[in-house]
């Protein structure tokens, strides 16, 4: 009798987990739902309580390690980028003059006012120079002078 509550239990599990995935679409449950079954199988293959917990956790944690790389790059791949992410590698022109020592520097990116530092402590940027993104460090654009590639 509470063999058959342990199958109803591993049966529900599943279908919840199951449920969550189909209503989140984002890869949240469906490795655990993989290691519910394993443990449902188990325990319709009659083994031990112990055994059916060892394999749900097991198979839980070789799906999430193995694949979830693989989901993670191959899922969702149309995903655009962010305005953060989207800057990175843009040339600007700069707006003020940028000069990390008197901390100093400005450019308009997309219609949105950046403070602006050069990469190289030395360097200074003067105005409508041409500038390259190559990081953002808080709410400052790290820029170098542009040069042509």
């Amino acid at each position: 009798m509470q063999d058959s509550y342990i199958t109803i239990a591993w049966l529900g599990l599943l279908i919840i987990l199951l449920v969550i995935e189909i209503i989140t679409v984002g890869l949240t449950s469906i490795w655990a739902a993989g290691g519910a079954l394993a443990a449902l199988i188990l325990n319709i293959l009659g083994l031990s309580l112990v055994w059916q917990v060892v394999a749900f956790f097991g198979v839980t944690f070789v799906l999430l390690i193995f694949t979830r790389p693989f989901a993670v790059r191959f899922i969702n791949t149309q995903r655009e980028k962010t305005n953060y992410e989207g800057i990175i590698g843009k040339t600007i022109r700069i707006a003020e003059r940028v000069d990390n020592i008197r901390q100093t520097g400005m450019a308009v990116v997309n219609g949105q006012e950046w403070t602006v530092r050069a990469e190289d402590e030395q360097e200074i940027l003067e105005p409508e120079t041409l500038a390259k993104v190559v990081n953002i460090s808080g709410v400052k654009l790290i820029v170098r002078k542009y040069e042509e590639e």
